[in-house]
């Protein structure tokens, strides 16, 4: 642990209830005590179990110890939701998110009062808070005068882009490409593959979109889960032409000192096992995160790919709970890929997975914590984003950085349609097979380097780190 150059620093941070946005941030409160700076984590009470857990594990790491404050999630009669119904995933699990998505937005905004109140006992020197806490830069910076740091949990290029839409040409069709104006390269989009609210089809989503861009030009500013290298241009672009305040200090996952226990278990020796037994580079790795439910007709066209690529695979399938229905198994499919192919049910340990030697590619939703942890492990992408910002991860991926290639998919998995066995042979072939495969995989692995070189001293991540230490320190002295 590197000593505290400064005034010692309280950091509040209050997590979106979501494990794509609570596992980055607890891996940022862990970097902030890993430099011997208080943390404080705010949850609820059904998520505490699980972050107190990893809290733990890092506190028997270091000497600086992070602890948590439970405030009371609104109830059943308030916020419209069914019981025990505090986390984003247990929405998408339950494919619920039409009904109930607007009401988990509503319910967290019944928050601030609790939130306020902790932050007047605490008296915390910043509030870091999820993008979609857009009340939470006034609670902090209009009634106690401290800076709110917002984490969105995307890159410089995404955020970049979102920027810069309403600047891009006007087109009459959802399904007609436009080019982003002002970014430093030609991307083209349609109205489809743009985040829910973009789109403006959701009032409520609308609404909630634009109070976060107004909160983040009144926030003290932006930590972005990434590193320099990957998207400099990007990352340029987005504090000098935009002007916005922002510091990138990932991978977050590398530079934490808990690293790696977020990843064991009793259940992912099998697994593992497996893959000592195949060759370098050889297996195609298929998850696609914790919010992503295919139902059985698309689950099916994904094993027949998997069977007519020939690749030796690990394919994680992600079901809804207590369903114990395998119809979407081809006959036999299991029997004839044994010893070729191995599904997991449920839960894996994915960095562990993507850190193996035999892994060659990774078959992926272009989630941005699984596209980093992907880059930070040196393996090229199939991209299949499915909603939300995933669709200019991909652009990132197959166009800027090319260390993957696309799918094929057009538009949001919203507007339903099933991608077919051929399209995902094909993209799983020009990964894993022939020279362009093994290019993006050069590429990707001299990325793996520069990952890890950032999150080292005097790296850019860790330089850019300190620098945000030092303005919060001085901006604490200052008041």
């Amino acid at each position: 642990m590197m000593k505290n150059n400064g005034k010692q620093l309280h950091i509040l941070f209050f997590p979106f209830m979501a494990q794509g946005h609570t596992i980055p941030m607890l891996d940022i409160a862990n970097l902030f005590a890993s430099r011997g700076h208080r943390a404080t984590i705010v949850t609820t009470p059904l998520n505490e179990p699980s972050i107190r857990r990893s809290v733990e594990k890092f506190n028997d790491r270091v000497s600086s110890e992070i602890a948590t404050r439970v405030i009371n999630f609104p109830t059943l009669e308030e916020a419209g939701l069914p019981e025990g119904c505090e986390n984003m995933d247990f929405i998408t699990s339950r494919n619920l998110c039409d009904e109930l998505v607007p009401n988990f937005f509503r319910a967290t905004t019944l928050l601030r009062p609790q939130l306020e109140s902790l932050m007047e006992e605490c008296k915390p020197d910043c509030l870091v808070a999820d993008s979609f806490f857009p009340w939470s830069t006034a609670a902090a910076a209009e009634k106690f005068g401290i800076p709110r740091l917002i984490f969105n949990g995307m890159g410089f290029f995404a955020m970049s882009v979102l920027a810069s839409l309403s600047a891009s040409e006007k087109v009459c069709s959802d399904g007609e490409e436009f080019l982003v104006q002002g970014i430093p390269d030609r991307i083209f989009l349609t109205r489809r593959q743009l985040p829910e609210a973009e789109r403006e089809e959701d009032e409520f989503l609308v609404g909630l979109f634009g109070e976060m861009k107004e909160s983040e030009s009144k926030s003290f500013g932006v930590i972005f889960n990434c590193f320099y290298e990957l998207e400099p241009t990007y990352a340029d672009y987005y504090r000098n032409q935009l002007g916005r305040r922002a510091w990138h200090i990932g991978p977050v996952s590398l530079g934490s000192s808990n690293r790696g226990s977020k990843n064991r278990g009793n259940d992912d020796q099998e697994c593992l096992k497996w893959l000592d037994t195949k060759d370098p580079d050889s297996v195609i790795y298929i998850c696609f995160g914790s919010m992503v439910n295919f139902g059985a007709a698309q689950l099916k066209e994904i094993a027949e790919g998997l069977e007519s690529s020939g690749q030796h695979f690990i394919w994680v399938v992600r079901k809804n709970p207590g369903d114990p229905n395998e119809d979407w198994l081809p006959e036999g499919f299991e029997e004839r890929t044994a010893g070729r192919g191995l599904i997991i049910r449920g839960w894996a340990p994915q960095v562990r997975i993507l850190e193996h030697e035999a892994i060659g590619g990774f078959l992926t939703h272009c989630g941005w914590n699984s596209t980093l942890e992907a880059v930070s492990a040196g393996v090229p992408l199939v991209a299949w984003p499915v909603q939300a910002e995933q669709f200019l991860n991909e652009k990132l991926v197959t166009e800027v950085a090319k260390i993957g290639a696309s799918v094929g998919v057009k538009e949001g998995a919203v507007y339903g349609g099933i991608v077919g066995r051929e399209q995902i042979e094909k993209a799983v072939r020009r990964v894993m097979v022939g020279e362009e495969g093994e290019e993006m995989r050069r590429r990707v692995k001299e990325l793996a380097a520069m990952a890890a070189q950032a999150v080292e001293e005097g790296g850019s991540s860790y330089s850019d780190f300190d620098d945000l230490i030092g303005e919060i320190q001085s901006e604490s002295c200052c008041r």
